[in-house]
């Protein structure tokens, strides 16, 4: 099972981008969303596969034309926060006011309920689980937010699934499609999305797909966009990180999906059987 989904956010949007707070200045910098979603359509239309565009509500908010398009083309629409800020550096209080905005921006936009959610940065911790509490109170039904290994923004190493489960917490349950790993040495290697993808050859990414029983993708738009502004501010493995591979990610990407099927999120909802996946409690 190969899910295939994109974040929704512009190049400025980086996490370790000192304007990343300031919602203020953000409208200064020279958008490049529209050119980048066009290339992603194009990338879907040529290889007939349909996505899950987690958007931010701030992207909603200032080009609504962006949501209209991508529920136009057939694909679905989840929330990745308004503003953009990892979770685990909020209150609770301050994660469900900016959750339930982008949902209300959304779907006023385009009509449907948002079910589906993923945390800037793969915010979620194990310090901050009480954020399941909060999705489930305003209506989400899965989450994505779970990266299962450590990364620059927190992760959650502790969380041993890297497939399908149910989480369990405080009461309530989730689901949860997390992101997936492959193990080299012990070492666990992601490649589904972002800088892991651009980095690795398509050789290897073929393969470790190929072995994976399930595999959760995680794109964004300015993955594709060998032109974009270099942010100056950022440290030197930022910086490779951010635009290693720009160049030849998109050719990487079609070549990738056309050789094997993926699936949008309510379509891998629909295959799987919830009653035997693992229930994991927090």
């Amino acid at each position: 099972m190969n899910i295939l989904t994109f974040d929704v956010e512009d190049w400025f949007h980086l996490l370790d981008h000192k304007s990343t707070k300031s919602e203020k200045v953000w409208l200064n910098y020279e958008s490049r969303i529209h050119s980048n979603m066009e290339r992603i359509y194009k990338i879907l239309d040529n290889t007939n596969q349909k996505a899950t565009f987690f958007c931010l509500g701030w992207v909603a908010k200032t080009y609504p034309e962006i949501i209209r398009k991508i529920i136009d083309k057939g694909h679905e629409i989840g929330s990745h926060s308004h503003l953009h800020q990892l979770v685990y550096e909020q209150t609770p209080e301050i994660f469900k006011k900016d959750l339930e905005c982008s949902i209300k921006t959304i779907e006023d936009i385009c009509g449907q309920k948002v079910i589906y959610y993923r945390a800037p940065g793969f915010s979620i911790t194990k310090k901050n689980i009480w954020a399941f509490e909060i999705m489930h109170e305003l209506g989400i039904k899965i989450d994505c937010s779970i990266f299962p290994s450590k990364r620059s923004h927190g992760g959650f190493p502790s969380f041993k699934n890297q497939e399908p489960v149910i989480v369990s917490y405080n009461g309530i349950t989730l689901k949860e499609l997390p992101i997936n790993y492959y193990t080299i040495l012990n070492k666990p290697i992601i490649y589904s999305g972002g800088g892991y993808f651009r980095l690795f050859p398509y050789y290897l990414i073929n393969k470790w797909s190929k072995n994976s029983k399930y595999v959760m993708t995680y794109f964004h738009p300015r993955d594709f966009d060998k032109n974009q502004p270099i942010i100056s501010d950022l440290s030197l493995a930022r910086k490779f990180k951010s635009y290693v591979g720009l160049s030849g990610a998109a050719t990487k990407l079609e070549t990738w999906l056309n050789n094997d099927q993926f699936l949008d999120v309510s379509t891998a909802d629909q295959k799987i059987n919830w009653n035997e996946v693992p229930v994991v409690k927090l």
